[in-house]
Formats: C-alpha cells, structure tokens, sequence
C-alpha cells in the first residue's frame, strides 16, 4: 500500500529542440530528484505541461517515468471530460503507476452532483489510489472541505487530496473531518510556502514544483518537520521561501524550467500558449537561486 508521506516533485517535462519529449532529459530528471530524496514523483500535472501534452505523449511520459523510477510515481491523469479521465487513469494503472493524481474538473464547473459523479466513475474504473487535486486558481471553482471528505467516503479508493486552494482553515477542516470519521484520507499541501503551515495541522507532506531544482533541501526541510525539529524546519522554510516566490516570477512552469536549465539539467522551452521568461525574470531568478546555495 502506498504511503503518502514526504516529498514528490511535480515534475517538468523536458523537451527536446524540435519539441519532442526529451525521453534521455526524463531520465536524467528522475534520477536527480530521486538522488535527492524524494518519496515519489508526479508526472503529468500542471507543472508536466499536461495541457499540452497529446494523450499519447501524455501517456508516454507516464510509461517512461514507471520505467525510470525506483520510487512511487503518482501519475497526473486529470481531465475535465469524465471519459477521458478515466482512459488516462486506466492507462496509468496499466503502466504500473503507484496511483494518479486527478486535477477537479476545469472551465466547465460542475456543480456538486457531477462533480461526485465523476469521481465516483473514476473511482469504480480503476483500483489505483487516487488523490483529488484542488487549486481553484486554476480551475476556477473551489471542492469545499465537506466535499472533498464525503468523496473521501463514498469512493473508496481516494486516498487524498493535494490542496492548493490556499486555505488554511478550509485545509484544517479537512483534515479533522476525515479524521472523526476515521478516513484513512491524506492532505498533501499543493503550495510550497504552505508546506510546514500544512504539516503542523496534520498534512503530511508536499507536492511541491521547488523539489525539480532543490530536492535535497525540501526533503531536509520535510524530514525535520516530519522529526518535529520546528527550529530547523523553520529555519530551511525560511531559507528556501524566495525561491518558492520565484517559482511563480511567470505563470508556472516557466520560471522552474528556466531554473532546471541554469542548473544544467534538461527542460528545454515551454510550450506555447506559454512564453519563454522575460529578461528581467531569469536575472531576478538567477540572483534567487545563488542567494539559497543552488547557483
């Protein structure tokens, strides 16, 4: 059974000059971030440019991802077309992937009947634990705190939700309310800077677009909240607080991805309708990154 706990990079998707998939550039990825100690990896969510993957690289970054991993991989397989979701997940599932991470449905905002239903079809589709992924920024609709623990109960292989709505309270609720019910249900914070506001509340760990370039100092940073060291925690969150702000200098992943190419790890560019960072951003992102110790 999969323990959701630790540290699992949101991982970018590297691509090649004639934007292919840089399968060797995904290798390398997984192999930096796994030398760094995550407990998992997440392929194919917003960071991994899912939405503008085909489905058919969508499911080969999955694939390749399993192939190259020693540690769980969480796959992203999301949709806002129910079927659809269900096909990324099944194929997921087929691959060998540890569970998938399902984004709530975007620019169509179900109400709440749908919005269960469909996690509810996905759920009886598959047996992989599945994870809820809330980030209302993106979606434009939030999944409230008693929403999210009734899905919790009534589909029996959701696991847990990853919870970037920002929302602490709402995060806090959740996390009680599945606990009086007796739900075996995790929260994993969606937000790096919330990460250790998450954990004190009872969350258990991150899924995090910082641990592509610094995966080293996020599991140092989780390992001593999760040892209950407050003080070092406290400490490495505050070190590493700019560079969870310059992740988000531009719409993510721009600002990860130029930052995995100065380290001299693949990325290659992003995929329109995103741009490429402007000037003034890679200089400020630059002095981020030797202001923490990764440059």
């Amino acid at each position: 059974m999969l323990k959701l706990e630790g540290v699992y990079p949101a991982l970018i998707t590297p691509f090649t000059r004639d934007d292919r998939v840089d399968k060797d550039g995904l290798k390398r990825l997984v192999e930096y971030v796994i030398e760094g100690g995550v407990a998992g990896i997440v392929p194919c969510g917003t960071t991994g440019e899912s939405a503008t993957l085909s489905h058919e690289e969508h499911k080969e970054v999955i694939r390749a991802v399993v192939e190259y991993a020693t540690v769980p991989v969480i796959a992203g397989t999301g949709s806002n077309n129910t079927r659809e979701a269900i096909d990324l997940t099944k194929s997921a599932e087929d691959v060998g992937a540890d569970a998938c991470l399902l984004i709530t449905p975007y620019y169509n905002k179900p109400n709440v009947t749908g919005l269960k239903e469909h996690f509810r079809k996905i759920g009886a589709a598959v047996d992989i634990p599945l994870i809820l992924y809330n980030i209302p920024s993106r979606t434009g609709q939030n999944v409230s705190a008693e929403t999210t623990v009734e899905l919790a109960a009534e589909v029996e292989n959701l696991k847990g939700v990853k919870e970037a709505s920002g929302d602490l309270k709402q995060i806090g609720t959740i996390i009680r309310l599945a606990a009086e019910q007796g739900l075996d249900f995790t929260v994993l914070a969606g937000d790096d800077f919330l990460t250790l506001p998450i954990m004190s509340l009872g969350g258990k760990g991150v899924i995090s677009v910082a641990a592509n370039i610094a995966p080293k100092e996020m599991c140092a940073m989780y390992n001593a909240m999760a040892k209950r060291d407050l003080k070092k925690a406290q400490e490495l969150n505050l070190k590493l607080y700019p560079l969870f702000d310059a992740m988000f200098l531009e719409t993510n992943p721009i600002p990860v991805k130029k930052a995995a190419e100065l380290l001299g790890l693949p990325a290659g560019r992003v995929r329109l309708p995103l741009g490429p960072l402007s000037d003034a951003n890679v200089a400020k992102l630059r002095k981020v990154m030797e202001r923490v110790g990764l440059l």
